[in-house]
């Protein structure tokens, strides 16, 4: 189940009072990566700059595609939108929810589901960064060596915000 910090971020998110660093971000991403972070809505992006600064913070021998994927770790949210109801809501019911298929992306209800499911792996590939996806990869599916380290670092960062 969703922790209550995530669900008071989703109720942020309704009211619009997330306060994203973007200039933080914008100084470690590359430019078609730093496009793909400003598709975000500001929530999501606050709450990337937060895992990236965490992992900087924990782990300060983090390589910067670490970093990197920490911040864009999210960014298969965009691949529609994704309505702050929608993320409440799949949050709420995340163990009940139908285990849809990646492709294709569907409309409604169903599109939500699956980008709940699903963003991992949209967002690696939406980066060109072999390195940053293996990372994005890392974390929708697991994997081995410096990637699925980083991956499960990042994954534990990013619970507890």
């Amino acid at each position: 189940m969703p922790s209550f910090k995530r669900l008071v971020r989703g109720f942020r998110a309704v009211f619009g009072v997330a306060r994203p660093d973007d200039a933080w971000a914008k100084s470690w991403l590359l430019p078609e990566e730093y496009a793909r972070f400003a598709e975000l809505d500001p929530r999501d992006r606050e709450h990337a700059v937060r895992v990236a600064k965490a992992l900087l913070s924990r782990y300060p021998e983090a390589p910067p595609e670490a970093v990197r994927a920490a911040l864009l770790h999210d960014v298969g949210k965009a691949v529609r939108p994704y309505r702050a109801i929608e993320r409440i809501l799949t949050a709420l019911f995340e163990p009940w929810l139908p285990r849809l298929p990646e492709e294709p992306l569907l409309p409604g209800w169903r599109g939500a589901v699956q980008v709940r499911l699903h963003h991992e792996r949209y967002g690696a590939r939406r980066v060109k960064d072999p390195e940053v996806r293996a990372i994005l990869l890392a974390l929708a599916e697991g994997g081995e060596g410096e990637a699925d380290r980083w991956a499960r670092r990042i994954a534990a960062i990013d619970d507890q915000f």
